[in-house]
């Protein structure tokens, strides 16, 4: 598996640019596996940020907080078993996002 340190770069870019890292890295690396992670990372940052946006909406009626913590959780929790599985050269589909790219 190339790349690992790329790899482990997108996970992390979450707490950094977690849009920006994964689209120059889609636009500027040839790998095809790479740029599938990248467009994954990057389309799961936009949904999940729309989600905990919603989440927050609808707080002020009380509903909106589980959402909003099991989201934020998801938030921190995925990319980090993202990062693990990169150190272990084992390939890692985001939730919600991952059957969406190929």
């Amino acid at each position: 598996m190339e790349h690992k340190g790329l790899r482990i770069l997108i996970h992390a870019s979450t707490w950094f640019a977690p849009l920006l890292v994964p689209l120059i890295v889609y636009l500027l690396i040839s790998d095809r596996e790479v740029k599938s992670l990248a467009l994954q990372a990057a389309l799961f940052h936009i949904v999940i940020g729309l989600l905990i946006g919603i989440s927050a909406f609808f707080s002020w009626v009380l509903i909106g907080l589980p959402f909003l913590i099991v989201f934020g959780l998801m938030a921190i929790i995925a990319p980090l078993m993202g990062i693990v599985r990169a150190l272990n050269e084992r390939p890692y589909r985001y939730p919600i996002v991952g059957s969406w790219v190929k």
